[in-house]
């Protein structure tokens, strides 16, 4: 699950920040310091939910300026895929939306 936060805050941020004339965003960016691997394991660990979906949150946000918004077409589903994400209550509830997260970003790259 860790390495799948970490994809879905990677993601989200290189639609935020990156430009076409400049060096693509990595995992060790300073950018990605709260939302790496490492950051994310120790909140699984804890089972941490909450502080799970506030990350998660933070980036799709970003992600979704960069999309326009929410009412353009890639902006509005992107919008469901993080309202499916933020219903889960526990970590076994993360699974599933976190991967169709992830999967749809990963996409529109």
């Amino acid at each position: 699950m860790e390495l799948h936060l970490e994809t879905v805050a990677l993601f989200s941020l290189k639609l935020a920040y990156e430009s076409e004339d400049s060096s693509p965003i990595l995992r060790d960016d300073l950018v990605m310091g709260d939302y790496q691997r490492d950051v994310f394991e120790l909140l699984v660990r804890r089972g941490d939910v909450e502080t799970i979906l506030q990350k998660v949150d933070d980036c799709v946000g970003l992600a979704m300026e960069a999309l326009g918004g929410a009412e353009k077409p890639l902006g509005r589903e992107l919008n469901r895929l993080a309202a499916d994400f933020s219903i889960a209550q526990t970590m076994e509830q993360l699974d599933n939306p976190l991967i169709a997260l992830r999967d749809y970003l990963k996409a529109i790259q």
